[in-house]
């Protein structure tokens, strides 16, 4: 069972969900992974179902209520909630409603990838941390996964890929703020 959230209904909600699985992926940005990642529940809980269509369709500016209720879905809750409708009429359109085909028909790791940076929202570092995660924790693992993830391959605490327990979420932690550290450093 992925254990992101830190929070054992959010977690299992990411575990039996690929949609909130890429939610989760989606919210984590600027606010604090564990918090990201219990973005889904949270939409369940409010909205009753994380069907992609379902939520397309919702009408945005009560899914923006929704999402933007305390406690929020994100820091940004209101502009995520546009991004969390974009991304769910993305997986409508393209794959069905189900989340998964995004990475189960995959062959190579270059077509995930691919698929990944088109989704909104999704860059090429999102991307490459979300291919990470789907091997580390999903063991899906397309041919030439660990190129297409770069250091996020690595073992090690870099990543949400790498968050497995509470442990390991500060360890990534400690070394999310020692990059920042030395990423300050090189421009002073």
């Amino acid at each position: 069972m992925v254990t992101i959230a830190q929070d054992p209904a959010a977690d299992r909600v990411l575990s039996d969900d690929p949609f909130a699985l890429l939610v989760g992926m989606l919210l984590d940005q600027q606010y604090p992974m564990e918090h990201a990642f219990r973005g889904p529940a949270k939409i369940l809980e409010r909205f009753g179902t994380l069907d992609p269509a379902a939520i397309a369709d919702a009408e945005p500016d009560a899914f923006v209520d929704l999402c933007a209720t305390p406690p929020a879905i994100h820091r940004y809750g209101r502009s995520m909630a546009g991004r969390v409708q974009a991304l769910a009429k993305v997986v409508v359109d393209e794959y069905d409603g189900d989340a998964s085909r995004i990475w189960s028909d995959v062959g190579s790791a270059p077509v995930l990838m691919k698929r990944l940076t088109a989704l909104p929202g999704y860059g090429e570092q999102k991307a490459k941390i979300f291919t990470a995660l789907l091997a580390k924790q999903l063991d899906v693992k397309p041919r030439g996964w660990t190129k297409a993830s770069g250091d996020y391959a690595k073992k090690g605490y870099r990543s949400v890929a790498d968050v497995v327990d509470a442990d390991s979420l500060q360890k990534v932690r400690q070394f999310k703020k020692a990059k920042k550290a030395e990423a300050k450093a090189a421009q002073a």
